[in-house]
């Protein structure tokens, strides 16, 4: 069991690295030239209130940083008598969140521009 789990560990870190390395794009364009990220216009005034948006991705990075928090004991809890409830519970909270990301993806909820 450990080793099958070593293995897709192994496995799923070398293709996210690859995945990683191989996706962005290396040719600079105006928009990451910029150094206003904060996405206020630097002309404009400084007392607009923030976007959604911003509190869109900041709620699905304690989700996911959630999801890491809850993952986390899974190893030390494969080791229980009943390790396969674990495994299960594991999977179905992982593919309950890549459910909910896919499903904002399409809806266009992490997309900068409307």
């Amino acid at each position: 069991m450990i080793i099958s789990t070593l293995l897709i560990t192994l496995t799923l870190t070398i293709i996210l690295g690859l995945i990683g390395f191989w996706l962005p794009l290396i040719s600079p364009n105006s928009e990451k030239l910029s150094p206003y990220e904060c996405g206020f216009d630097p002309l404009g005034s400084a007392r607009l209130p923030f976007s959604m948006r911003f509190f869109l991705v900041a709620i699905l990075f304690l989700l996911f940083d959630l999801e890491i928090a809850l993952l986390l004991p899974s190893p030390w809890a494969l080791h229980l008598p009943s390790s396969s409830a674990t495994v299960i519970w594991a999977s179905s909270i992982l593919v309950l969140l890549t459910l909910g990301l896919i499903y904002e993806w399409l809806q266009g909820g992490l997309e900068w521009a409307e």
